[in-house]
C-alpha cells in the first residue's frame, strides 16, 4: 500500500522559512518524480516545484529564488525548503509522486499540510 505523508507545515511570519517533509512508502522511490502543489482558499491547486529522479528541477516563477526542493533516495523523502515566505503562500501543500509508465502515468498524493505566512 502506497504511503504519502508531507509534514512541517505551520505558522510564519512574512520573511520567515519552513521546510516541508514527505516521506513516502510503498514504492520505489528513487524512480518517481516528485512534486509539491499547493491549494489555496477559491484557487485552483499549482504545481510549485518538481524534481525528476535524475534530480532535475523545476519551479513555477512566483517561488523562484525563495523555495528549493531536493531528494533524499535513502530515506524516501522529499523536501521544500521555503525561504523569505509571502502571504500569497499561504496554501494548502501536498506532496506527489508520479512515473510515467506504457499506459499512462501513476499518480499519489498525500493529505496536505498547511502553510499559512501572516504577522
Amino acid at each position: 500500500q502506497v504511503h504519502i505523508v508531507e509534514s512541517g507545515g505551520g505558522l510564519v511570519q512574512p520573511g520567515g522559512s519552513l521546510r516541508l517533509s514527505c516521506a513516502a512508502s510503498g514504492i520505489i522511490f528513487s524512480v518517481y518524480a516528485m512534486g509539491w502543489y499547493r491549494q489555496a482558499p477559491g484557487k485552483q491547486r499549482e504545481l510549485v516545484a518538481t524534481i525528476t529522479s535524475g534530480r532535475s528541477t523545476n519551479y513555477v516563477d512566483s517561488v523562484k529564488g525563495r523555495f528549493t526542493i531536493s531528494r533524499d533516495n535513502a530515506k524516501n523523502t522529499v523536501y521544500l525548503e521555503m525561504d523569505n515566505l509571502e502571504p500569497e503562500d499561504t496554501a494548502v501543500y501536498y506532496c506527489n509522486a508520479n512515473r510515467k509508465v506504457p499506459t499512462g502515468t501513476i499518480n499519489h498524493w498525500g493529505q496536505g499540510t498547511q502553510v499559512t505566512v501572516s504577522s
